[in-house]
């Protein structure tokens, strides 16, 4: 089941839910980890930087509020020129940080280039940065992007001191929801960052997010319009049989569903949901150089869906549709897929921290409260049918958060956030936004306008966050110049 929901552990918007037995491939846009994967490495873990913790503050625009709670972060000095080179500053996002960034990743060759010390901070609530004893709903008052930019302010004032960085100029790192905190700190912290590199992040907060699936039919089509079309029929095959008991009988043992599909809405919207979620996680990651020590998946790329679609031996392509998911359930060791709505409610009702699904719960929070981002099927200009509209997302947020999250609620916030950070009328100086044209989050995000001295790098054929992943052989030429435009950049403006 796919719900709209990006971060420093796994760059996406959405969530994934998993159990021992069944699962969720990809919610939202979101796996498990959050929407930017850990690069990849071979060094071992305890090699690795080591944890350590930063006391914040919990509510940093109330004065009378003096709690504080510790927040975690990792450092790698090895390049560092103490005292003259500059600060690298890792945001983290809707996942745990993971210390495999502080030694790799295209942002550890820049530290490389600029004697650099690098820092990553991990975001309130997620990972093991806990600002309270559960996550309530009374609790997750104080999880909003806004309070995010102040932590990240505050480490900043004081970190310089405990390091001693002097005049060192500081620079933003983040990608996918993290890409867009780097931006808006920027916007909101000139005096304290003096530059951002925004990757993959979606700066506009949009209710309903249609562009999302209609870059996904983009995307799929660079392989072949054949494809678009073997995945519509297979859809619209679909759509047909949830209507029939025999029907959804057939669609239960086709794509090995956890429980029986029965004929509450709810359900069907949430099978349809994850039947096209498959795609979209692929589609979203096609070819990102993040597979990590002990990952999986990689290699399942638009390339395949298209092998698969249009492979007659199948048999029809409603057929091939649900062998892509049980490649899907092979591959990631799960013995059935979970399309149960009522579960995946109350798993997103868990309020203890040792939840599995307690990030998915956070940043659907978020969504809820800021963002929206809900990639729905109510563009006809997609191919993945019309059983998972705005209404199922939005019924959602009340099921899980009350009644108080209506779509007006969603509105308000949303509104807030394009008026608080500008939307895609950004105006911040020092800021590069590098988006892929085949991830369906650029979209939201800033690719065909210079401003000043800011300005986007469009990076044709590739995905999410791609240019963050460390560099390899077989990239594309697009994505090498971009990385060298990065990597120039940065140059120039630790020179200034």
């Amino acid at each position: 089941m796919v719900l709209s929901t990006s971060a420093f552990s796994g760059c996406v918007i959405g969530l994934l839910l998993c159990t021992a037995t069944g699962s969720r491939l990809f919610y939202g846009g979101r796996p498990s980890g959050g929407f930017l994967a850990p690069p990849p490495t071979n060094i071992p873990v305890e090699d690795l930087p080591k944890e350590r913790y930063f006391t914040q503050k919990l509510d940093h625009f109330d004065a009378m509020n003096t709690s504080t709670w510790q927040q975690r972060y990792f450092t790698n000095d090895s390049f560092w020129n103490k005292g003259v080179g500059p600060v690298f500053l890792m945001i983290g996002g809707e996942g745990p940080a993971n210390p495999a960034w502080n030694v790799e990743g295209a942002w550890m060759l820049y530290a490389q280039e600029n004697r650099a010390l690098t820092i990553q901070l991990e975001h309130r609530f997620y990972g093991k940065s806990h600002p309270t004893p559960d996550v309530s709903v009374e609790n997750l008052h104080f999880l909003t992007s806004e309070q995010a930019l102040a932590d990240l302010a505050y480490f900043r004032e004081n970190m310089s001191q405990v390091l001693n960085t002097g005049d060192a100029k500081w620079i933003a790192f983040g990608g996918s929801y993290s890409g867009a905190l780097a931006a808006w700190l920027r916007l909101k912290y000139p005096h304290l960052f003096y530059a951002a590199v925004a990757t993959s992040g979606p700066v506009q907060a949009q209710l309903n997010f249609v562009e999302y699936a209609e870059v996904v039919r983009d995307s799929l089509a660079t392989s072949s319009e054949d494809c678009v079309m073997a995945v519509q029929n297979a859809t619209i095959a679909l759509e047909k049989l949830v209507t029939t008991d025999a029907g959804r009988a057939e669609l239960t043992s086709k794509f090995k569903l956890c429980t029986a599909l029965d004929s509450d809405s709810k359900n069907v919207s949430s099978f349809a949901e994850s039947a096209a979620g498959n795609i979209f996680g692929i589609v979203q990651y096609n070819k990102d150089n993040r597979a990590f020590e002990g990952a999986v998946g990689m290699n399942i790329t638009i390339d395949t869906i298209c092998s698969i679609m249009l492979n007659k031996s199948i048999g029809d392509e409603l057929s091939r549709y649900a062998a892509l998911n049980s490649l899907l359930l092979e591959t990631y060791k799960t013995k059935c897929l979970d399309i149960s709505y009522t579960a995946m409610i109350n798993e997103l009702k868990s309020t203890e921290l040792k939840s599995d699904a307690i990030a998915g719960r956070m940043w659907f929070y978020q969504t809820c409260n800021e963002f929206g981002y809900y990639q729905t099927s109510d563009s006809k200009n997609q191919p993945f049918g019309s059983l998972f509209p705005l209404s199922f997302f939005i019924d959602q947020c009340t099921a899980v958060f009350g009644s108080q999250f209506d779509k007006a609620h969603i509105e308000r916030g949303i509104t807030w956030t394009n008026e608080n950070y500008g939307g895609k009328n950004f105006s911040a100086t020092r800021v590069l936004f590098p988006n892929g044209s085949i991830d369906p989050w650029h979209a939201l995000g800033i690719i065909d306008r210079l401003l000043g001295s800011s300005r986007s790098i469009y990076i044709t054929g590739t995905a999410h966050c791609a240019n963050m992943y460390p560099p390899v052989s077989t990239d594309l030429p697009s994505l090498q110049m971009a990385r060298l435009e990065v990597s120039e950049q940065l140059k120039l403006w630790v020179s200034l």
